[in-house]
C-alpha cells in the first residue's frame, strides 16, 4: 500500500478519537491532532487545556498567521512520516486541509452521531477539565463554538462518511470496509 492520509472530520465526540484508535491498533496507522500542538502550547505556558483555551489559542493563531497555520504543520508531519497510513484527528473547516485536499493519497472522512449520543460519550470521557459535569444544553453551545461551525460544510466535501450510532462493532465494520475499498 502506498502512503494514505486520512483526514477525520465529525461534530465535538462524534468518534474520531475512537477511529484514530482502531486505525493506529489494527492497522498500525500514525496519527496527527490539531488539539495536540494547542495543548503543547498551553502546558508550555502552563495553563489549562481547557476547551475555551484551545478554543481560544486556536483562533489568535489563526488570525495572525492565517487559518491554515495548524493544517500546514500538520500536512508538512504527515507527509514527512515514514508510514504509509496517517490519520490527522480533528478537522474542523477546509483551511484544515487545504495543504492536502489535491493530494491523491489524502481522502477525508466524516463521522458522525446524534447528538445526545455524543454528549453521554463526552461526560463519559472527561477528556477536557469541566467535561464531566456539562448539561446537555452546555453541550450544545460548545458544538455552536467559532471552531466547530464550520465541521458542517467540512464534512459535506468529505469522500467517506460513517455512522457512529451504533456499538463499537459497527463503526469497526465500517471502517474495515472503508479501508478495504480504498486500498483496492
Amino acid at each position: 500500500m502506498s502512503k494514505l492520509i486520512i483526514g477525520l472530520v465529525g461534530p465535538l465526540a462524534s468518534g474520531k478519537g475512537i477511529v484514530k484508535k482502531y486505525l493506529e491498533d489494527r492497522y498500525g496507522a500514525i496519527s496527527y491532532k490539531f488539539s495536540d500542538i494547542l495543548r503543547d502550547i498551553l502546558n508550555r505556558l502552563h495553563l489549562p487545556a481547557s476547551r475555551e483555551n484551545l478554543q481560544n489559542l486556536s483562533t489568535n493563531l489563526r488570525a495572525t498567521f492565517g487559518n491554515d497555520i495548524l493544517a500546514k504543520v500538520i500536512a508538512h508531519d504527515a507527509k514527512k512520516e515514514n508510514k504509509n497510513l496517517v490519520v490527522i484527528d480533528g478537522v474542523r473547516r477546509l483551511a484544515d486541509i487545504s495543504p492536502l485536499i489535491n493530494d491523491p493519497n489524502f481522502i477525508l472522512v466524516a463521522l458522525d452521531a446524534d447528538l445526545k449520543i455524543r454528549y453521554e460519550r463526552m461526560v463519559l470521557r472527561n477528556e477536557n477539565p469541566g467535561d464531566a459535569t456539562k448539561t446537555l444544553m452546555d453541550f450544545s453551545k460548545d458544538c455552536e463554538q467559532e471552531a466547530d461551525k464550520f465541521i458542517p460544510e467540512t464534512m459535506a466535501q468529505a469522500n467517506y462518511h460513517l455512522d457512529n450510532n451504533h456499538d463499537l462493532a459497527h463503526l469497526y465494520k465500517q471502517i474495515d470496509s472503508l479501508l478495504t475499498k480504498i486500498i483496492k
